[in-house]
């Protein structure tokens, strides 16, 4: 996960106030970008992609598992795999379970990717 890619903006964003910096393909004839002149930005394409065992990982390096509940804390711990794997607790889960899920999570030694307010570092 050492590569940066690079940002893809939509191109003449900074020129025009109703342009959005998202992506979308320059097809004018005489883009430069469409044109691949390297000082007006990189144009998207597949070699930018991660590898396979990069893909879908945390910007940390740890796999993400979705928490519902308690019991669902131990299916973080899977045999077999060497990546480490954090926990995010769901956006429904109230603050009473929420509590119970980071104490337990704690004990077992397991990261909480979005820990309660108070409990940030």
């Amino acid at each position: 996960m050492t590569k940066k890619k690079p940002k893809f903006e939509r191109y003449g964003w900074w020129k025009k106030k109703k342009l959005s910096k998202s992506w979308r393909r320059p097809r004018g004839h005489d883009n430069k970008m469409r044109e691949h002149i390297a000082a007006k930005g990189a144009m998207v394409k597949a070699g930018y992609r991660r590898k396979r065992e990069d893909r879908g990982l945390h910007p940390s390096g740890v796999r993400e598992v979705l928490v519902f509940n308690r019991s669902d804390l131990a299916k973080t711990k899977v045999e077999g795999e060497e990546i480490a794997v954090a926990a995010r607790i769901a956006s429904g889960v109230g603050r009473r379970k929420r509590g119970q899920i980071e104490e337990e999570a704690a004990s077992l030694g397991i990261k909480v990717l979005n820990p309660k307010q108070e409990n940030r570092e």
